[in-house]
């Protein structure tokens, strides 16, 4: 995992893996970027992508691209990588899990909440 680091120069993109909807919806805001080697800042996920590959996504927004400020997640696809998403403590990018259309959000889950509740001794 990339060492905690609190430099948020250069980085100024959104990035999502996430559901056709939670992505869609977020690339209709205007989130989507392709950069000069044509990566992309966003993964849809479906029931028949491979977990590896979500990993290798989140890899790539967390650790690889310097451009990312904040990663935002579907709670339910961080449930499928949840010991990489616990291990995950840098500063930049941002880690923000989000519910979807067919998920509810569940605080219980949430690695943020997690460590803040720990932090704060509840």
């Amino acid at each position: 995992m990339a060492a905690p680091t609190s430099n948020p120069k250069g980085r100024n993109l959104l990035a999502v893996i996430g559901d056709e909807d939670s992505v869609t919806g977020l690339l209709l805001a205007g989130i989507g970027d392709v950069n000069e080697k044509q990566d992309k800042n966003f993964m849809i996920v479906d029931a028949k992508t491979q977990t590896s590959a979500i990993e290798a996504a989140f890899q790539e927004y967390t650790e690889d691209r310097k451009d990312i400020a904040i990663l935002l997640i579907n709670q339910h696809i961080a449930e499928r990588i949840r010991p990489t998403v616990d291990r995950y403590q840098a500063a930049f990018p941002a880690l923000l899990e989000i519910p979807s259309k067919e998920h509810p959000y569940d605080p219980t889950k949430d690695s943020v909440l997690k460590r803040v509740q720990k932090l704060r001794g509840d």
